[in-house]
């Protein structure tokens, strides 16, 4: 897969890019936690295609911190990133797989209105699971 990937969303409430999501089962929308699944190689080796992990939209990503934002250009998609740097312009993210990856090289800093939250867990597979550490950006 690319970088430029789209993934079917079937019946699933969003399209995604680099991830998809579904509604927390039985939680409200507006609680801060929201789910995810990983559906390209653009963040390997950190996270891999079909990691299912949950984002806090309450949380500030932070430089180092791996965030799911929407894609600049295109509104409907959503990127899961790691963020290289914070500007008043917004997240400058940026891919752990460069070679694969659509980032901030391409589009500019992602403006922090298009910011959904940090990943904090990865909840699948189970010999991965475990919390999403932040990771210093070369």
């Amino acid at each position: 897969m690319n970088g430029n990937t789209p993934v079917s969303n079937g019946k699933w409430t969003r399209k995604a890019h680099s991830v998809y999501t579904r509604a927390v089962a039985g939680l409200p929308r507006w609680l801060p936690i929201a789910r995810f699944v990983v559906a390209d190689t653009s963040m390997q080796p950190a996270l891999s295609p079909g990691d299912r992990v949950l984002v806090n939209r309450w949380a500030r990503p932070r430089p180092g911190d791996i965030a799911v934002v929407r894609d600049p250009e295109y509104s409907r998609r959503f990127l899961v990133k790691r963020v290289a740097d914070r500007t008043p312009a917004g997240l400058v993210v940026s891919g752990d797989n460069p070679n694969v990856s659509r980032d901030s090289r391409l589009f500019g800093p992602v403006a922090h209105h298009l910011v959904l939250g940090k990943v904090v867990w990865r909840y699948l597979p189970a010999e991965r699971r475990g919390r999403i550490e932040a990771r210093r950006v070369p």
